[in-house]
């Protein structure tokens, strides 16, 4: 009598591996592993023939990238979504896409089940079981570390029952998790926040000090929010975004050491490496403070903060989503032009912008000759802007000729001399 099956979310390390047996022995399943490339750099097809020598009933390889960049990460950009100012949510946004790939290929394989091989108290749990419990509610979720109690060495042992090929048998200090937008790497020593992070610690950075001494310069062009181009050159995504982790990297740039709030209650010291998603988002920074007035300057900078925190929280496929995502849209329609970066000694720095769209006018701005700001005009608009706050003073702050107790105005009061 045939089995239901199990879509399993398959890395083709030790847990996952470990997993195939392990869920069709508890379970009574037939595993059908699944490995999605996003730009991780490693062997999918390799991946996916040792899932079939592990005992995977079927393996299915994708390469997401290109859907990746366009559908997750572009958006992510044109938002300005870099979770409490630092974390550039690479792993968060690489969650739902996964999640996502494995429901449809539930379908197609009529599978009864997903699993992943998250832990019990990351964020990554949430992102899989919610995007699951969205899209396809009847599918069971099974989360096999979240149940067994095995330790690594009695992993390894059960992989040598079941003639899993182990690679290494020695625990790496750190748990690292990357695809093209970024790498993570916590545990071990990280996570003692007094510490310095160590140099085995980083694999696409060099030390900023030991950075090369001559500046290398990039120039990024931009339509609708989104990265078109690099250096002159039109590129898609997934090769722009390459380039400029390669630069980025060679001169230190895009390091991010973050004491990060967890969506499951707890702070965690995360290391993160992205240098094209630091150099990118710094680059549309800028360009929107020369396309984009005022007012949607600074409401984006809320809706921003909103769409970090429903990415971060695994909130991908809401109708919020949705709402937020048409405003961005119709936000960006104008922020289009050129940004030239300096990548130095583990800084990138923008050094110059320049937009068809631009708000910026010289003849406004100049001091120098060709100057059209009306300055008579200046003393009318100071009259009217300080109207409410002089009205305010004469007839309560300083009512009965008393002036401004400084100390008093600031909620300090008078001290003793």
């Amino acid at each position: 009598m045939a089995r239901d099956k199990v879509i399993l979310a398959y890395s083709g390390g030790l847990d996952t591996s470990v997993m195939v047996p392990w869920i069709g022995e508890k379970y009574n399943l037939d595993v059908v592993a699944f490995t999605v490339d996003l730009g991780q750099g490693e062997d999918i097809e390799r991946i996916r023939q040792k899932a079939l020598k592990t005992g995977a009933v079927d393996a299915v390889a994708v390469d997401a990238r290109n859907l990746f960049v366009d559908c997750f990460v572009w958006p992510a950009l044109m938002a300005g979504a870099v979770y409490e100012g630092k974390y550039p949510l690479a792993t968060a946004l690489g969650r739902p896409l996964i999640a996502k790939l494995m429901v449809d290929a539930a379908k197609e394989h009529n599978a009864t089940a997903v699993a992943h091989g998250c832990t019990g108290k990351g964020n990554d749990q949430v992102r899989f079981d919610v995007t699951f419990q969205t899209l396809a509610p009847h599918l069971k979720i099974i989360a096999p570390v979240r149940e067994w109690k095995m330790t690594r060495d009695e992993e390894i042992k059960l992989a040598a029952k079941h003639g899993i090929p182990v690679e290494a048998t020695k625990e790496s200090p750190y748990s690292v998790d990357l695809n093209l937008w970024g790498r993570s790497c916590e545990a071990g020593v990280l996570e003692d926040p007094w510490d310095e992070p160590p140099a085995d610690a980083f694999a696409w950075t060099v030390d900023p000090a030991k950075a090369p001494d001559e500046p290398e310069y990039v120039e990024i062009e931009f339509e609708h929010g989104r990265p078109m181009g690099l250096n002159g050159k039109r590129l898609d995504g997934v090769p722009l975004i390459a380039k400029l982790n390669e630069l980025g990297g060679k001169h230190g740039v895009g390091r991010i050491d973050h004491i990060e709030n967890r969506l499951v209650g707890i702070k965690s010291r995360e290391l993160y490496e992205a240098p094209a998603a630091v150099i990118l988002h710094d680059a549309h920074r800028e360009l929107e403070s020369l396309c984009l007035s005022k007012q949607a300057q600074r409401f984006k900078t809320l809706v921003a903060q909103e769409y970090a925190d429903m990415i971060y929280n695994g909130l991908w496929f809401s109708a919020f989503h949705q709402d937020l995502a048409a405003f961005v849209v119709s936000n960006q329609r104008f922020v289009g032009g050129f940004v030239r970066v300096k990548l130095f000694k583990g800084k990138a720095t923008v050094v110059g912008r320049k937009s068809e769209h631009s708000l910026y006018s010289k003849q406004l701005a100049t001091y120098d000759t060709g100057d059209k700001f009306d300055h008579e005009a200046a003393k009318g608009f100071i009259r009217l802007w300080g109207l409410g706050q002089q009205t305010q003073a004469q007839r309560q702050l300083l009512k009965g000729g008393k002036g401004f107790d400084l100390p008093g105005l600031l909620g300090q009061g008078r001290r003793e001399a």
